[in-house]
């Protein structure tokens, strides 16, 4: 049972620790979401095992028992936003990691644009500036509801709260100078279009009737030839 004040891990780590896909998958995951380490991705996968581990062992009961826990648990999942409003068990065990990993505080942080990059929110969480409905919450990790999506903020202390903040306006710039940028690509683009459709017509009739009837080269210098003789 262990000592009662010893925190127990909450996850478990993978069967076989050599899996080729498995290990590339990770280290997608880590990139794309800007974890420290796999641990973070082995949470959400234990969690998603857990959901459906239960889910399979709900539809194969049809005890009142189970039908209370069943609507919890889709409840729960729901208030999540993982599943649709009307859950089947097939959609639950249809879940995939990227599910639970798109409701991460950090990750939520960087979809409403409250920060730039997943480093910096993790950072921002980390540090304690990050506060949801009202509570200070300093665990990346931590899986936000839906309900609590508009209530996600920043502590009253923090300096982040104030939207002239230097990093705040420079998100604002970064997004102005690469719409800039897009705009000039653009621009390039129908310039070299255009220029490449105006080498590419034809010449006109006339033109082309004179440069048949010219001699070529060789006729030009044959005909030199004869006139010295």
């Amino acid at each position: 049972m262990g000592h009662p004040r010893k925190n127990r891990k909450t996850y478990s780590r993978p069967s076989h620790p050599w899996q080729k896909e498995r290990i590339e998958e990770e280290i997608i995951l880590t990139r794309e979401y800007g974890l420290k380490t796999k641990k973070e991705i082995w949470k959400a996968s234990s969690l998603l095992s857990r959901f459906k581990s239960q889910a399979k062992t709900l539809s194969v009961s049809t005890t009142e028992q189970s039908k209370k826990e069943t609507q919890q648990l889709m409840d729960k999942l729901k208030s999540y936003g993982v599943v649709s409003e009307n859950p089947t068990f097939d959609e639950v065990l249809s879940l995939e990691i990227r599910n639970f990993m798109d409701r991460r505080l950090q990750t939520v942080l960087v979809t409403k644009k409250l920060a730039r990059t997943a480093k910096q929110a993790r950072q921002m969480i980390i540090h304690q500036h990050v506060m949801v409905d009202g509570k200070t919450i300093s665990s990346p990790s931590y899986i936000v509801r839906k309900s609590e999506e508009s209530a996600i903020g920043f502590n009253d202390q923090s300096a982040f709260k104030n939207e002239s903040h230097p990093e705040r306006e420079l998100k604002k710039e970064m997004e102005e100078i690469k719409e800039e940028v897009r705009k000039i690509k653009t621009a390039k683009t129908n310039e070299e279009i255009k220029e490449e459709k105006e080498t590419n017509v034809e010449a006109p009739k006339e033109v082309k009737e004179a440069t048949k009837d010219e001699p070529s080269e060789p006729q030009k210098s044959e005909k030199k030839e004869e006139v010295k003789k």
